[in-house]
């Protein structure tokens, strides 16, 4: 691979989205320059990229640092992945709107002074979320796109839409990618007290379509390249990808070897339009036909999650029923009387106003 040949930059790297997608972007042959946040656990991850990989580390939050990283490296491209997300992004609102709107910012305009100084284009495929879109009642039946309206719900989606919008304004090419419910083969189900909570409050009928995290990368790897400047591209998966936030417990629950233990959710309120989460099916064709990246189907992907989960699936059997009287008795849902899940009421309740959007 020559030396000489402009990298491509990937921001939040050493993150799940990030490492896959700098194995993908290796498989084209494509020079790759990875960055991070220096904290313990990315150090520690740092040590699994392949040694073809320079790795430089920087806080996306610092301007100066951004500027010299893009001076410094001179990318062909740059996918931007740091992002912080739900339900971490509602614990610190003030950090996810300078790691996900400043570090954006500070980015675009690195790559603005890149472009003019070097005269040349440099493509930003910016990875961004349905969460834009806000609430999703599927009783209306209608898919998400990429013209669907913006109106987000949290602080999430709210960071997230104004880094798109800081994006389309900039003098950049830019492409971006609004992802579905990733899901990786190598999955492991965080065990942590707000995970769980967050999880228990999304109503058990809201729609959800999920993609295999190798098909996330297979895209932000084709979008360096591809014919796809200006545009704005919903990723998830084929029709298979298709389901219930129910459906998907049930289905990870078997594949990581505890069938039955997660208490079930509750439904949403069919008659509040504002109640529901910020996921549903998407329209995803034109996205097929300009990156080709739907390579697995729901059942491969939920197989190989289960393949990855080993010996442990076997192990894990006899625990079922203690561990779901466990979580039944300590179910955040107890703390709000009613038949539908509580969402935006339950979040708020944990984090404050300040996790909702402004």
């Amino acid at each position: 691979m020559p030396e000489d040949r402009p990298p491509v930059l990937v921001t939040g790297a050493l993150g799940h989205v990030g490492r896959h997608t700098v194995r993908a972007l290796l498989g084209r042959r494509r020079r790759v320059v990875a960055t991070d946040r220096r904290t313990p656990a990315t150090e520690a991850l740092a040590r699994t990229l392949p040694e073809s990989v320079e790795l430089r580390w920087a806080d996306l939050t610092d301007a100066d640092e951004v500027h010299r990283l893009v001076e410094e490296v001179e990318p062909l491209a740059v996918v931007h992945l740091a992002a912080m997300i739900p339900p971490s992004s509602y614990a610190a609102p003030e950090l996810a709107r300078r790691v996900n709107v400043e570090g954006t910012r500070h980015l675009v305009a690195a790559i603005e002074s890149l472009m003019v100084r070097a005269e040349r284009n440099c493509r930003l495929v910016h990875c961004s979320s349905v969460a834009v879109h806000g609430p999703r009642n599927p009783r209306r039946g209608t898919l998400l796109s990429a013209e669907t309206p913006v109106r987000p719900a949290d602080v999430y989606g709210a960071t997230k839409a104004e880094a798109e919008a800081l994006v389309r304004r900039s003098g950049v090419d830019w492409t971006i990618l609004r992802l579905g419910a990733v899901v990786f083969p190598d999955l492991t189900m965080t065990g942590d007290v707000d995970t769980q909570y967050f999880s228990a409050m999304l109503p058990s009928d809201g729609r959800v379509q999920t993609v295999d995290g190798r098909d996330v990368a297979f895209a932000l790897a084709t979008a360096v390249g591809a014919d796809c400047s200006g545009r704005t591209l919903m990723i998830g998966g084929g029709e298979s990808h298709r389901m219930t936030q129910g459906d998907l417990v049930r289905a990870m629950a078997w594949a990581v070897g505890v069938p039955g233990a997660l208490p079930p959710g509750r439904p949403g309120d069919p008659d509040d339009d504002d109640s529901w989460f910020c996921t549903d099916w998407m329209d995803t064709a034109e996205a097929q036909r300009v990156l080709g990246f739907q390579h697995h189907t729901w059942r491969e992907t939920r197989n190989a999650v289960a393949h990855h989960a080993g010996v442990r699936r076997w192990v894990s059997w006899p625990a079922i029923l203690p561990v779901r009287a466990l979580l039944s008795a300590r179910s955040p849902l107890r703390g709000f009387p009613g038949p539908f899940a509580p969402m935006w009421r339950g979040v708020e309740a944990r984090w404050g106003e300040e996790s909702l959007a402004p």
